[in-house]
């Protein structure tokens, strides 16, 4: 890929009902740009359980990873998903976990941006630090300033509460942009320290 290539990179994050809630829209962008990367677009919405419902997919591959996940953490502390989740289906409790996430991200206004520049989308996930709050490294945004955990989540039914999303990886980032907006809402411009930084 030439340098320009890399430059065009883009990524989607979402500062979740949390982090809005928290005051940690500031934070967030602060941590973003800091790193050299370029906010192109940015709105405050409330998104739709529909919209929601295609960002994350409900696909029986995609609840089934979910569920996995969810499988895979019961047995790192030695408990019963059968009794914890009435079920030890990994499809089931997929549909159970992607319902409580949709609910969250459905409960209040989330900031949705596209984020350009080198290696966005690798960047924005070392910024933003594992999914899991609680296995995020300090300095990242989840490490510093989420400690909640999956089990607290499903016990309380609902989804993991760890401030932002930010796209797995280039293709997703394209998908997810292209769901969240439109072409004529991504705005092109270069930042004043891009000739020295790049």
């Amino acid at each position: 890929m030439t340098k320009l290539l890399f430059k065009e990179e883009r990524t989607l994050v979402i500062v979740k009902p949390d982090g809005v809630k928290r005051g940690l829209v500031g934070e967030i962008v602060k941590r973003i740009e800091q790193r050299g990367l370029k906010i192109v677009a940015m709105q405050m919405f409330q998104a739709s359980k529909k919209d929601l419902s295609k960002h994350y997919s409900a696909s029986d591959a995609n609840l089934r990873a979910m569920g996995e996940k969810t499988l895979a953490t019961y047995q790192k502390y030695n408990l019963d998903p059968v009794h914890e989740m009435g079920t030890d289906d990994a499809v089931k409790i997929g549909r159970m976990v992607h319902g409580w996430i949709v609910d969250f991200m459905a409960s209040g206004p989330v900031i949705k941006m596209v984020v350009q520049g080198l290696h966005a989308v690798e960047m924005v996930r070392k910024i933003t630090g594992g999914t899991l709050p609680s296995m995020a490294e300090m300095g990242t945004l989840r490490g510093d300033y989420s400690v909640d955990s999956p089990l607290l989540a499903n016990a309380q039914k609902r989804g993991v509460r760890n401030i932002v999303h930010a796209s797995g990886n280039n293709a997703e980032a394209e998908q997810e942009i292209k769901l969240w907006f439109t072409p004529k809402e991504i705005h092109s411009y270069t930042r004043a320290e891009e000739d020295i930084m790049f």
